[in-house]
């Protein structure tokens, strides 16, 4: 059975365009975990408790299923998060995601999940744009996260946001 991921997110422009764009954008430094990904891997977005700027209010969540649909491969030009410049990218199609604000609270599924040995320090593997989930967490996540998922085209918009001019 290939590898299952998280690509984690923790910011909610980053998080639109990846949800609006079907791609996926790793940042400088973190292309070894980035190039681990291959077309046709399946792949869980996951939200941060911090991806909306309010982490006493949101809390982090599994909120869509995709696959890989290309190899990872240097950018022709970075894209740019809240100056924080990515540089590599592969395209994503995306078969599954909870509506706005909902999906699948991955702090509770934390001490059934064999990736997060020790509950007390969960979070600091989070750290990171990608981690590889072992088969029994991927059958975990996918079961769990099944019933919260509609069709992309309903749910998409959801996930739209355009920044405030100042």
């Amino acid at each position: 059975m290939p590898p299952a991921y998280l690509l984690i997110i923790g910011d909610r422009a980053a998080l639109s365009w990846v949800i609006t764009e079907q791609r996926m954008a790793f940042p400088a430094g973190r292309s070894k975990g980035a190039r681990a990904l291959a077309e046709g891997e399946e792949v869980f977005l996951n939200a941060t408790r911090g991806c909306f700027r309010n982490p006493t209010r949101d809390l982090g969540r599994v909120i869509g299923r995709a696959t890989i649909t290309s190899p990872v491969r240097v950018l022709d030009e970075p894209v740019v998060f809240n100056e924080r410049s990515a540089t590599e990218g592969c395209r994503v199609k995306v078969s599954g995601l909870a509506p706005f604000r909902e999906g699948l609270v991955l702090r509770d599924l934390v001490p059934r999940l064999s990736v997060f040995p020790d509950s007390a320090t969960w979070s600091v593997r989070m750290r990171r744009a990608s981690l590889t989930l072992p088969p029994a967490d991927a059958e975990l996540v996918r079961t769990e996260l099944e019933p919260l998922l509609r069709s992309y085209g309903e749910t998409r918009e959801g996930y739209r946001w355009e920044p405030v001019a100042a």
